[in-house]
């Protein structure tokens, strides 16, 4: 098993950035590849973006593109989202996933974690 925790949410306005962070604990030396999803009120989950936890491999969903960064840092089993001219559009609870297989945009993970609020201002 994999336990995933987000931290890094909170309430900004348009334009600003923000980073988020997943911490991974038990069996990450499984894993081999990690991603961000989020959801809106109202809407379906949306990919983000993932990453393999070996290499340099990210992929990334259309909406985000060029203002969102995927990266991890293996030492300390965390996996990172900066992202960068925010917008309104962006509002939504953010999931960290993982998994121990499967392609980078395979959008099925056997881990999940719990979520953090991102809220953006106009």
């Amino acid at each position: 098993q994999v336990q995933l925790v987000e931290s890094g949410g909170g309430l900004v306005q348009a334009g600003d950035s923000l980073r988020l962070s997943c911490a991974a604990s038990g069996r990450t030396l499984s894993l081999y590849r990690m991603g961000w999803f989020r959801q809106a009120p109202g809407k379906e989950r949306e990919f983000v973006a993932a990453i393999r936890w070996i290499g340099s491999s990210t992929y990334y969903g259309d909406s985000v593109k060029g203002r969102f960064t995927i990266s991890r840092d293996n030492a300390k089993n965390t996996l990172y989202l900066q992202m960068s001219s925010l917008k309104p559009e962006d509002t939504a609870v953010y999931y960290c996933a993982a998994s121990p297989g499967g392609s980078l945009g395979n959008p099925s993970y056997d881990y999940w974690g719990q979520g953090t609020q991102v809220t953006v201002s106009s």
